[in-house]
């Protein structure tokens, strides 16, 4: 299983960060390769992705989520196999550090020469950037929920 890890550090309020992180239906406006996400209940999410040539679909299942602190996820069904976890952490009234890991078997001959060649953490770090300028250029989110899920 491969591993990526990024971080970003990002000039709103840490409630600022995490509330729009939730809104996954947003999630088109700053990650790359995201086509769509459809919420279909307060945890479960469907998940159109293109990359490069190769379109895939997916379900993900929010499997723990604390407002301001965490959002970890699962992969229940579809063509991707992952999990991950987005963490908040405050670093002062109006600044935010946000760490996302995610675990994911690559299939096939080119997501196993990407992973290899760091693929993954370069389109992280790349997506990560987006958000930033995303949430710092609007300053407010587009919405946010605020329930907890527990592990």
């Amino acid at each position: 299983m491969a591993q990526a890890i990024e971080t970003v550090d990002v000039n709103v309020p840490v409630s600022v960060a995490y509330n729009q992180w939730t809104q996954f239906t947003e999630f088109p406006k700053f990650l790359d390769e995201v086509e769509s996400i459809d919420q279909v209940t307060d945890t479960l999410t469907v998940w159109r992705v293109k990359v490069g040539p190769v379109e895939k679909q997916f379900e993900a299942e929010i499997t723990e989520q604390h407002p301001d602190e965490r959002v970890a996820w699962n992969s229940t069904g579809g063509e991707v196999d992952h999990a991950g976890v987005v963490t908040f952490h405050k670093l002062s009234d109006t600044e935010t550090r946000l760490t996302v890991q995610i675990d994911w078997e690559p299939t096939g001959f080119l997501e196993k020469v990407g992973s290899t060649l760091g693929a993954d953490n370069h389109a992280i770090k790349k997506d990560l950037q987006n958000f930033k300028e995303y949430i710092e250029s609007k300053g407010l989110e587009d919405g946010g929920w605020r329930g907890d899920v527990e592990a």
